[in-house]
């Protein structure tokens, strides 16, 4: 008779006379099955099905909420300026699962870009809100939130960027990146709001780098980074667009016998 630990490996009982040799080549049979031989990596840039690899052991995925969209502003005049927020950072998720945990195939969902504050004439709207990525229900991580619209201001203002998104399901949970402020001082623009980092994978991106012309806002980079706000100059301008977010995304690493 024989008996087998909790990893499956198989031993022999005290009371077994079968040869030595046999249950080291039961043992060493059985152990080679649990050793990682090989890594299988996928990344998703769209939504998808991921599938396990045949021999998966244990999965590690990784997962950036979609960032927000900066702020728009407003016509402006020649006495007037207009800077909007930046839109914030998608969060960030880590999880590592045994792979006898998940299915075969799960649901990837990744969270969309929040779009760039619309404006016409007087009226300037805040970015849209980023979405959240999930592998299943493994792993989630929500998106930012929209930078704020600018004003016109013929002295002094601030606009708050966006606030960034979090890690919700996971081992690892993480924030994002903050949207910058736009900022007018004596009214001309000071601060662009620059678009939050996603997650710890991603990069922040600059505001709009105009002080008399107006500018629509910066597109966030990838993975998960907000846009930018968008900027009206000391020179007389129409109303402009704030950058979109950039979507999220999802990495799995499969570590397989």
């Amino acid at each position: 008779m024989t008996q087998q630990t909790t990893k499956g490996i198989t031993y022999p009982e005290s009371t077994d006379h079968t040869r030595l040799w046999e249950h080291l080549q039961t043992l060493a049979t059985n152990a080679d099955a649990l050793i990682i031989g090989n890594v299988n990596i996928q990344r998703f840039d769209a939504s998808g099905t991921w599938t396990k690899p045949a021999g998966a052991l244990v999965i590690d995925v990784v997962a950036v909420g979609g960032g927000a969209g900066g702020g728009g502003v407003p016509d402006t005049s020649s006495s007037q300026a207009s800077a909007a927020g930046g839109g914030g950072g998608g969060g960030y998720a880590r999880r590592v699962l045994a792979a006898s945990s998940v299915g075969s195939t799960v649901s990837v969902t990744i969270g969309a870009g929040g779009a760039g504050g619309t404006a016409s004439g007087a009226t300037a709207n805040a970015g849209s809100n980023g979405g959240a990525t999930s592998f299943g229900s493994h792993c989630v991580a929500g998106g930012g939130t929209g930078g704020g619209p600018g004003l016109q201001s013929a002295s002094t203002q601030a606009v708050g960027g966006g606030a960034p998104g979090i890690g919700t399901t996971g081992d690892v949970l993480l924030r994002g990146h903050d949207g910058g402020n736009g900022v007018v001082i004596s009214a001309a623009p000071a601060f662009t709001g620059t678009g939050g980092a996603g997650g710890v994978l991603g990069s922040m991106r600059r505001g709009p780098a105009v002080t008399a012309s107006a500018a629509t806002g910066t597109t966030g980079y990838a993975p998960g980074g907000g846009g930018g706000g968008a900027v009206g100059g000391t020179a007389a301008g129409t109303a402009q667009t704030g950058g979109a977010g950039a979507d999220g995304v999802v990495v799995v690493v499969t570590y397989t016998a």
